[in-house]
């Protein structure tokens, strides 16, 4: 019985086969023919569905994607605006938003920007009813064509990029664009450092084309004067003076003139912390080693200490602002300063030596004097400073009496004759300047009361004139 129940279900699907499969052909052969039509239907009507929603405002559709409603596959973009024709003018305009710092080592500076570019790419216009523009970030940027401008003896430049790249595209239906990005750049500043710490420096960025010269691109200040704005930015060492924009053109021999646009800046530098770290303290050293004019001249490890420390502080400054700033083969202010209160306290070192030099000689002379007792009364007479020189000037006469207490002149009666008394009369010696120098050296504690008024005054008039010519 169960062989029979088989043998007729074989049947049946060897009878039902053909017809299976016929209604499978006519299935995909009716799915075929819907396909074809869509796709006929959408080439026929593509025409349409574009000419309507170009009537309609483009820039509230969803339907039609960025790069289509700008058609960036329909244009080489490589090319510039307008090539072969005039020069595309592009506009620049600047925010300063922060100067970082300004290396006097380095020579060159830090500034963080917003930088505009303002130029019209016809190729980039699209249907708008309001005018309303649209407004893209970096990622369409690399599809279409901006301006090359670079930054001139830029040493590092680069472009924030957190937490995207800060880069914005704006575009406007008749084709103009804004290219705003933000830029940390550290460039080249020349200094002048002959008339440092009291300087002020003129520094300048420098925007220009890399590849395209005054025939095919024209940079200019969007707004004139007003195109450089900046926020408030306060310098730990400098004083803003003044940020103002200019241009020029720049000349390279083998590609041609170039627009170029700076960004000049003028800084000032407060004085006040060099005050408190380089000139006071050398002022002080000064004056510390004049204390050594007020010490006795017998004691020798006090002032020869004195002197030792303040050379070597001095030393100390000087190495400490050389340090800080460039080798440059000119002088500078702070050099002037500093090397010139350094002599002032190298002399107050010599100032003793050689007190103490004329000190010792002097002592050995009075030695050689106490050895005398073997000469007769006339020579040790003349050690006693009762001698007649030949240079005596008589300015006016001596009183009688006067010279009859004077055991010199009593000594001298039979020689010299009786002068009519005259009140108000005396002697009066008219010394050369070997005497006087003579006359230093054998009273050798007269050096440190000379020093005493003489460097003091010295150096205040050294002062004098450096503020007046430098301040």
């Amino acid at each position: 019985m169960k062989l029979v129940l088989l043998t007729l279900r074989l049947l049946c699907l060897a009878c039902l086969w053909p017809v299976t499969l016929l209604n499978n052909r006519h299935r995909n052969r009716k799915k075929d023919k819907d396909v074809y039509l869509v796709e006929h239907a959408k080439h026929r009507f593509r025409g349409r569905i574009d000419y309507k929603l170009k009537r309609k405002d483009s820039t509230k559709s969803l339907l039609i994607k960025t790069e289509q409603l700008l058609r960036i596959e329909d244009h080489d973009f490589a090319m510039r605006p307008g090539f072969g024709g005039s020069a595309i003018p592009v506009g620049i305009d600047v925010q300063v938003e922060s100067i970082d710092s300004i290396s006097e080592v380095n020579m060159d500076f830090t500034m963080t920007l917003y930088l505009r570019h303002y130029w019209k790419d016809e190729r980039l216009a699209f249907p708008s009813s309001n005018n309303l523009s649209r407004t893209f970030d970096g990622r369409l940027v690399k599809k279409i064509w901006k301006p090359d401008v670079f930054f001139v003896h830029s040493k590092r430049s680069f472009i924030h990029d957190t937490t995207m790249e800060n880069i914005m595209l704006r575009v406007y239906p008749d084709g103009n664009i804004l290219y705003s990005v933000r830029i940390t750049v550290t460039s080249l500043c020349s200094m002048d450092f002959s008339r440092f710490p009291l300087d002020t420096q003129n520094c300048s960025l420098e925007l220009e084309s890399y590849a395209y010269n005054e025939n095919d691109l024209m940079l200019y200040w969007k707004n004139g004067n007003d195109s450089l704005r900046t926020d408030e930015i306060a310098l730990s060492q400098f004083f803003i003076e003044e940020f103002h924009p200019s241009h020029g053109l720049a000349l390279y021999s083998s590609t041609g003139w170039y627009n170029r646009l700076y960004i000049n800046f003028i800084l000032r530098r407060h004085i006040f912390f060099f005050m408190l770290q380089t000139y006071f303290p050398t002022m002080l050293m000064v004056v510390l080693s004049w204390v050594s004019f007020w010490i006795d001249r017998r004691a020798v490890p006090a002032r020869v200490s004195l002197g030792i420390t303040t050379v070597l502080t001095m030393s100390t400054i000087i190495t400490g602002v050389s340090a800080s700033m460039p080798q440059v083969s000119y002088v500078k202010a702070v050099d002037i300063y500093l090397w010139t209160s350094f002599l002032f306290v190298f002399l107050s070192v010599i100032e003793y030596a050689a007190v103490n030099y004329f000190t010792t000689k002097e002592e050995m002379k009075k030695l050689k004097q106490l050895k005398l007792s073997e000469y007769d009364a006339s020579q040790a007479m003349a050690f006693d400073g009762c001698f007649l020189d030949q240079d005596i000037e008589i300015s006016s006469f001596p009183r009688l009496s006067d010279l009859n207490t004077d055991p010199c002149m009593s000594s001298r009666n039979s020689t010299i004759p009786d002068l009519p008394p005259i009140l108000g009369t005396r002697l009066r010696r008219r010394r050369s300047i070997r005497q006087s120098v003579n006359h230093i050296m054998n009273n050798s504690y007269k050096i440190d009361s000379y020093s005493r008024i003489f460097f003091p005054l010295a150096y205040f008039l050294f002062n004098i004139i450096y503020w007046s010519i430098y301040s």
